[in-house]
């Protein structure tokens, strides 16, 4: 009875720790999802002030290939 207490003890602490974890990481890609969208804006602004803006296709390479 005592292994299985103390299994479930440390079942339950790596339990609140990967918690833990999985809440940082959810915070960090949401945090990396506001800036890409951010970054997306401002290039968007970008193209539409200059008039330069190149519309590709699913299928087409980026010009520089």
């Amino acid at each position: 009875m005592t292994q299985m207490e103390e299994r479930i003890a440390h079942m339950t602490r790596t339990l609140d720790e990967l918690s833990d974890v999985v809440s940082r990481q959810q915070g960090e890609i949401d945090q990396l999802t506001r800036r890409v969208q951010m970054l997306m804006h401002r290039e968007g602004e970008r193209e539409a002030a200059s008039g330069t803006s190149m519309v590709m296709g699913n299928d087409q390479p980026p010009p520089h290939w």
